[in-house]
């Protein structure tokens, strides 16, 4: 019998997903989440093992946590990272566990991560123009992602989303080519408004192509969407589905606009860095260490507590957009998405 859901706020926030990034290490440089050169990652003593991954979550799940998340950097540049796969898909009461990854090095592990029991996959693709891919991620690697997605789909994985970042005077010409894309490929595509999250600073909300603007593209290209019904309350997304069914376009395309539409106030998520912290929001400015914790012989208890008084500290919301509203010190790749 699963036990009473102890993440629950001052606001009333129920939290039942666990963000989990396993490496702060990435194969690319997309310039809205690291910088180009001169990177100090994390030394590897100081990354939570397997084994401490997975004790740190059968912790949260005994506390309400159904739904795990892997992320990086990118996740599938740590090593055998299919066993924790493996380990985490025995915690009884996990009912989900996902992955965001860039999709480089997906056609090699597809196979073995869904054997291992990863049930969903989102992939970031934010052009299907090659130089712009390379410009973006400072990387050649669009044709790797391609073959990433399509392993994926023979090695059984259905659903798979597709992330595109909505940077004005970048993505605009890439909104259709994307539509057409996953809607031949039968993928599901969302838009992810920039966010103060890059490791440079340089972040002006002009930047930000919002969710409505590229919905007024897509339906002057395609016809109508339709919103569809949330299946989790607390989903990020807004989704639509193409309304006139004569058009033959059937397809899911979300937008999570975090900047322009804030979703806060259902924000069911929580957050474990590579490194051991764990975070409330994507923008605290508060960590939580569970590493230091198990490596000094806390007990199960001990890190239960360290986890709820984190919860008990969540803020109403970001702030973003609005005076108060301060960059967190640690970028994306460090946080984990």
């Amino acid at each position: 019998m699963s036990q009473p859901n102890q993440l629950i706020d001052t606001f009333g926030r129920r939290h039942t997903s666990l963000r989990v990034s396993v490496t702060d290490r990435c194969n690319v440089r997309c310039f809205y989440c690291m910088p180009h050169e001169s990177i100090q990652f994390l030394p590897r003593p100081e990354i939570l093992s397997f084994e401490e991954i997975s004790r740190v979550t059968r912790v949260f799940a005994g506390l309400g946590i159904n739904r795990i998340r892997i992320t990086g950097g990118e996740p599938l540049v740590r090593k055998q990272l299919p066993e924790l796969i493996r380990q985490l898909k025995q915690i009884e009461s996990i009912a989900e566990i996902a992955m965001t990854t860039n999709g480089i090095l997906l056609a090699g592990l597809a196979t073995q991560l869904r054997q291992c029991g990863l049930d969903r996959l989102n992939v970031s693709l934010d052009s299907l123009d090659a130089e712009q891919f390379k410009q973006i991620t400072r990387r050649d690697e669009l044709e790797q992602v391609l073959s990433g997605i399509q392993a994926a789909q023979s090695a059984g994985f259905e659903n798979i989303r597709i992330n595109a970042v909505a940077v004005r005077g970048l993505i605009d010409s890439q909104v259709i080519p994307l539509v057409q894309f996953c809607l031949e490929q039968r993928l599901e595509l969302r838009f992810i408004e920039f966010m103060p999250l890059n490791s440079t600073g340089q972040w002006a909300s002009n930047d930000v192509l919002s969710g409505a603007e590229i919905r007024n593209i897509i339906e002057s290209n395609f016809g109508k969407l339709k919103a569809v019904d949330r299946h989790n309350p607390s989903q990020p997304a807004s989704d639509f589905e193409f309304a006139n069914p004569s058009n033959r376009i059937h397809g899911r395309i979300g937008f999570i606009n975090s900047v322009t539409e804030p979703f806060c106030e259902a924000c069911d998520r929580l957050r474990l860095t590579a490194d051991g912290k764990i975070r409330n929001c994507l923008f605290s400015h508060e960590e939580w260490d569970v590493r230091d914790l198990m490596r000094s012989g806390a007990s199960d208890r001990d890190i239960e507590l360290q986890i709820i008084e984190c919860v008990k500290n969540k803020k109403a919301a970001h702030g973003i957009g609005t005076s108060e509203f301060q960059k967190p010190a640690r970028a994306m790749y460090q946080i984990g998405g």
